[in-house]
């Protein structure tokens, strides 16, 4: 048995490919285009596992697709593969209309071909499971209750936007055609392996390096943080046990204003890696706010609970310390992600700086 992951070299999918890995028996075939947020160091820890077939390209190429589903026989899909930085969609949305609708699109037109002929017990179990965000619901008012799976879908930027046409496309394969789709909606994750542009690591980065650390706006954006890991057991538990055609909303309840996570991080470093220059807090500079940028998210994660049992087993106080304990001591991971490319984007977009999400 084998399951098929798009994306698992980027930050949510290689910490998914590593749990996976680590928790069940099952291979995993894992396609990823090696974009500039793709890091194959990030799934060191498999390389000598024959059970991780790493394989470089697009998900846009139907054929490759077809040969991959035909050749390994996977009985799900884990679709993360996306262009996913809001600033980045900003500046170029057409990459984004590419790999998040057309690839998902591509996706969807061969797990369909291959899923129609299975015998009736593959067919039975198969499952196509599409991650997507909470961004496609739009913004929430100070007061307003969290996101349910009801909400209205008001996307306010290229990349939310064109993730809610994938999550669109998912929900049409399933009700015309009844490929066995299953949709997870999840808030602001952070963890090991995130690549240097969101703001927790770059909080991190930049400080270290004594930079600084730019915040959009007054930086009272309020988001809901998911530590990875809980979001990695959740997308497990959505795929043994979620009901065909629905959507889960996985999130963290924690929701914390930007400024404040960068107050956090900067305290924490403080005690764990203090400057000769002084508190890192210093460092902090507002910056004018990006455009249409959305000032709350909030997850309402109770039906995962409810029908699931899924809850998050982190608090932020303990995903946040072992974030910053794993960026401490992977520095060379962090070098080598930050590369030409990278620091060209940053000049050009940030002068230099870095972003908010």
């Amino acid at each position: 048995m084998a399951i098929l992951v798009t994306g698992g070299a980027g930050f949510i999918g290689a910490n998914f490919v590593l749990d996976w890995l680590a928790c069940t028996d099952e291979a995993v075939v894992n396609l990823d285009k090696l974009t500039y947020a793709g890091n194959l160091e990030s799934l060191a820890p498999v390389v000598d596992d024959g059970r991780h077939r790493f394989v470089a390209g697009d998900i846009c190429d139907a054929q490759l697709v077809g040969r991959l589903l035909e050749t390994h026989r996977p009985r799900s899909i884990v679709h993360f593969a996306a262009e996913s930085h809001v600033d980045r969609s900003i500046r170029g949305p057409g990459e984004f209309v590419r790999t998040n609708i057309e690839g998902t699109y591509t996706l969807l037109e061969c797990a369909r071909a291959y899923w129609s002929g299975l015998d009736t017990g593959a067919k039975d179990a198969f499952r196509f499971l599409h991650v997507s965000t909470d961004e496609v619901y739009g913004s929430l008012a100070p007061d307003a209750p969290p996101f349910a799976e009801t909400h209205a879908y008001e996307p306010n930027s290229p990349y939310s936007a064109s993730k809610a046409a994938s999550d669109h496309l998912a929900r049409a394969w399933h009700q015309t055609y009844g490929l066995p789709v299953l949709t997870t909606n999840c808030s602001n994750n952070y963890g090991p392996f995130q690549f240097p542009e969101k703001l927790i690591p770059l909080v991190i980065v930049n400080a270290l390096a004594g930079k600084p650390l730019p915040v959009y706006g007054d930086g009272r954006q309020v988001r809901d943080w998911l530590y990875v890991g809980d979001h990695c057991a959740a997308i497990r538990t959505v795929l043994a046990s979620g009901r065909i055609g629905e959507t889960y909303n996985v999130g963290g309840w924690n929701e914390i204003a930007n400024i404040d996570i960068v107050h956090t991080v900067c305290r924490l470093l403080d005690g764990l890696r203090p400057s000769s220059a002084g508190p890192y807090e210093q460092l902090i500079r507002f910056v004018a706010d990006r455009p249409g940028h959305d000032r709350r998210y909030a997850i309402d994660a109770r039906k995962i609970e409810r029908e699931l049992g899924w809850r998050p087993a982190e608090t932020f106080d303990s995903g946040i310390a072992k974030t910053l304990r794993w960026y401490l001591d992977h520095g060379d991971w962090v070098g080598h992600v930050q590369s030409g490319a990278y620091r060209e984007w940053m000049a050009r977009h940030y002068d230099g700086a870095g972003s908010a999400p």
